[in-house]
């Protein structure tokens, strides 16, 4: 029998959760006001690409990236500011990539290219050959014969029909990560990859690449879609010969940090909600889509969070990682020093796919995570975010997984459509990230953050 005692209940009860909700959302609609009206994001983006610039692991402007990182988090008055001492890799471009095309006629014509993360160099100026393969798949059905001393072009273009560019990029980031792999294993003395990327330019992609121990080490390089399209359309019975010239080198590992932030939880110290961007960058343009946008999403979103004077329940922990690029150092030691710590991580979240405008949340989890994900929409549907699915959360924070079992890892999710024009490329600069979608993104990862320590 439903009792007097059931209706006030349910009567508190609901008038309880109405308040929460209402409470929320006034709380929400305050972090939107403080980025857009008094962000400190964009003028922190520029200071870390103009200031700092490039920031490729193991290099003085990395150095430099962490001082700038600890100096602008202390700035900013959060709880604690600290290092955490990690090793990177050590890798240089050296002096500027050359290369040209011969054809069988004479006619020389200039190729624009970069030097793969991690590629050997060419002692000299290298000479072969070329031969073209419309993807890695046909490249692995080659004849050894057919390849031995010759230089490999893989012209397998990301697919423009798919809607969403990562899971394009994801489709064929293999000819860049194992290409070399495959070719030298026939023979090939270089690998040529076109560049990962949408747009018809004269910008080459670079990114890591990776060497087996049982295959010969050979030089590897990525040229714009422009000059792919240009060596396509070469007659193979001319027989062009390619001639590249890279002088990159590797060095022994060196120190650098990770850079953190955090405020301490009021009721839960222990339990901490990771967030952050990679602070590393490729060596051409200024790194801001790749991660700078990632690392002033974060950083903004903890500033608000003290400014608006909110007292979290859990420590929340902001991470500039280190070293994502070319080896995750960063995650991986970070993952490890917090379970040897004893640290609770109840959930992280990443931002590393660039400042556009943004469209909702990924979950890498199990369904009941997912489903707490989706319990977000309606709080933030109003701010133009739809996405709250299943997905990927990203480099940085997925060590986390191997260290504390169960953990939910979300992944900012940005329009997706522009990215890869910018990424890994020498157009990935300032004057490419556009201010109010920067900030919509900080306002997003800020409330997230909130509406997690909420709920969790």
């Amino acid at each position: 029998m439903f009792s007097m005692q059931n209706l006030v209940f349910l009567c508190l009860f609901g008038a309880t959760a109405t308040f929460a909700q209402t409470t929320d959302s006034t709380f929400i609609r305050s972090i939107y006001t403080e980025a857009l009206s008094r962000g400190k994001a964009y003028e922190d983006l520029r200071s870390l690409c103009k200031d700092i610039g490039p920031r490729l692991s193991g290099s003085s402007a990395a150095a430099m990236a962490v001082d700038w990182g600890q100096q602008k988090l202390s700035q900013y008055g959060f709880d604690k500011v600290y290092l955490q001492e990690i090793k990177v890799p050590h890798w240089e471009r050296g002096t500027k990539e050359n290369a040209w095309i011969r054809t069988k006629a004479g006619k020389i014509i200039p190729v624009s290219v970069l030097a793969l993360g991690g590629s050997v160099d060419t002692k000299g100026l290298l000479r072969g050959e070329l031969v073209i393969f419309p993807s890695l798949d046909a490249l692995k059905k080659a004849k050894s014969a057919d390849i031995k001393g010759k230089i490999v072009f893989i012209n397998q273009p990301m697919d423009e029909t798919m809607i969403n560019t990562f899971k394009a990029y994801g489709a064929c980031y293999t000819i860049r990560g194992e290409g070399a792999i495959e070719a030298g294993r026939l023979g090939a003395i270089a690998v040529i990859v076109r560049s990962l990327g949408l747009a018809s330019d004269d910008h080459p992609h670079t990114g890591s690449m990776h060497y087996a121990d049982d295959v010969t080490k050979i030089p590897a390089a990525a040229i714009s879609t422009k000059d792919a399209d240009l060596l396509a359309a070469i007659d193979p019975k001319e027989k062009p010969e390619f001639i590249l010239e890279m002088n990159c080198q590797s060095f022994p590992d060196i120190t650098s940090y990770n850079v953190i932030a955090e405020i301490t939880g009021s009721q839960f110290p222990n339990e901490i909600i990771t967030f952050g961007g990679h602070l590393d960058s490729w060596d051409t343009g200024e790194g801001a889509h790749d991660d700078g946008a990632g690392i002033v999403h974060s950083m903004e979103a903890l500033r608000i969070l003290k400014t608006l004077r909110y007292k979290p329940k859990h420590t929340l922990r902001v991470v500039f990682f280190m070293n994502e690029e070319n080896g995750n150092r960063g995650g991986i030691t970070y993952a490890n020093w917090s379970k040897e710590l004893g640290e609770k991580q109840i959930a992280a979240v990443e931002s590393d796919r660039g400042g556009f405008a943004p469209r909702g949340f990924s979950c890498d989890g199990t369904p009941e995570q997912v489903k707490l994900l989706e319990s977000c929409r309606d709080i933030l549907t109003p701010y133009e975010l739809h996405v709250f699915e299943k997905g990927y959360g990203g480099v940085d924070i997925y060590p986390l997984r191997n260290q504390f079992a169960g953990i939910p890892l979300f992944g900012f999710v940005p329009d997706s459509q522009r990215y890869f024009d910018f990424h890994h490329a020498e157009s990935d600069v300032f004057e490419n990230v556009n201010k109010r979608e920067l900030e919509l993104g900080c306002a997003a990862m800020s409330a997230f953050v909130y509406l997690l320590d909420q709920k969790l």
